[in-house]
């Protein structure tokens, strides 16, 4: 079986395999960022008949949490807005998990060998 993540027991990684795993877990999360970006540009592009860099500006705005960059004029517009915002709020919450698991992992790791704990041995 090959985990995610090195057990416990194990050595600390070393840091250039961690600032790998790392880089793939960015590569990860704008792995998730592409596509929603492209279904809020298609979104606004035809829903509220922005143009391609107005709809990847009003996307790009709601997946960073700043928000609207103007008002909505089509009510297929305003109901696609409100439900790209509450899909962009839990998809910020993966990629930021997606992204600082291996520093928290690492961290804890690091934590949990400095204690001394040994394996057992039967």
């Amino acid at each position: 079986m090959n985990a995610l993540f090195e057990h416990r027991t194990s050595p600390l990684l070393p840091r250039k395999q961690f600032y790998r795993r790392e880089a793939k877990s960015i590569l990860m999360g704008c792995g998730l960022l592409a596509p929603a970006i492209g279904i809020g540009m298609v979104g606004y592009h035809f829903l509220e008949h922005l143009s391609w860099l107005d709809s990847f500006t009003s996307a790009a705005m709601i997946l960073s949490g700043m928000g609207p960059i103007g008002p909505l004029e089509t009510p297929a517009g305003k109901l696609f807005a409100g439900c790209y915002a509450l899909f962009s709020g839990l998809l910020f919450i993966t990629v930021a998990g997606v992204i600082l698991a291996p520093i928290a992992h690492r961290l804890l790791h690091k934590f949990h060998l400095e204690t001394g704990e040994k394996k057992k041995t039967p």
